[in-house]
């Protein structure tokens, strides 16, 4: 692999992490169609996640923090916000469904979702969801913990490639009824445990392999190009969903999918 391709899939990470058009799904589609499939792809595309995550953190650092200092004073027993104690366990319930999703499917990730016309057909199907969660969901109710979870159930759809977490768990939250930027930062608030935990099992299972060392300059490159686009990527999502709806996102996926499918089948 090139640093130029690393830096591509890189852009790709960042961009696509964070709007609901499937970050795994887009790489997938890029390797087959480019050719850049090779052995270690699962685990350059986590820690490409990882270099993503740490977006997060950063722009949602006085969130985080805050809710950190929550959390402990939770354990010293201290007494705290209603709200910010909803927040804290909705988030430690929401992340629950998708650690057992993730360790249950976790040798169909490594292989038979690897596909891009799988790809192509979970995105349409995400396309469905995010549609029916525009078009009947109930907005401006409150976040309850019961509600963390459900949201946390929609996230195990994005083990899928195609799928995307933002699109599921946004998806998720206006389901319950959240506005789409209450939803949004749920979504992004709720990411940073699941990502943050993936990310680091499959850092952990390659730091005796010998890939991190022979592949230390297009990892340098390609996750500095996602944590970079990652933020701006952020920051237009919780900008655009304020005034906009899910649409554009609904036809993007929807596009691409019947245009990769076609250049598949005509091939």
């Amino acid at each position: 692999m090139s640093v130029i391709t690393s830096i591509i899939l890189g852009l790709i990470e960042g961009l696509t992490e964070f709007l609901p058009i499937s970050s795994s799904g887009h790489l997938i589609i890029a390797r087959d169609l480019f050719g850049w499939q090779g052995s270690g792809d699962l685990a350059f595309d986590a820690v490409l996640q990882l270099a993503t995550i740490l977006a997060v953190i950063l722009y949602f650092w006085k969130d985080i923090w805050h809710l950190i200092k929550v959390f402990f004073s939770m354990i010293r027993g201290k007494i705290v916000e209603k709200k910010d104690k909803t927040v804290v366990w909705a988030i430690v319930i929401g992340t629950i469904p998708a650690v057992i999703a993730g360790l249950l499917l976790q040798k169909y990730m490594e292989t038979t979702f690897r596909s891009a016309v799988l790809v192509c057909i979970v995105l349409i199907i995400g396309s469905g969801v995010m549609f029916f969660a525009e078009k009947i969901a109930t907005k401006n109710k409150e976040l309850t913990v019961k509600k963390g979870f459900w949201v946390g159930v929609f996230q195990c759809l994005a083990l899928v490639p195609g799928f995307s977490r933002s699109g599921a768990t946004i998806s998720g939250g206006l389901f319950m009824g959240l506005n789409r930027e209450e939803a949004t930062r749920f979504s992004f608030l709720l990411s940073v445990p699941i990502i943050v935990g993936a990310g680091l099992k499959e850092f952990i299972s390659i730091s005796h392999t010998g890939f991190l060392a022979t592949n230390n300059l297009d990892l340098f490159f390609g996750s500095l190009t996602a944590f970079v686009v990652g933020i701006f990527a952020i920051d237009f999502l919780m900008k655009f969903l304020k005034k906009h709806t899910l649409d554009i996102f609904i036809y993007y996926r929807v596009i691409l999918a019947i245009v990769v499918l076609s250049v598949i089948f005509l091939k």
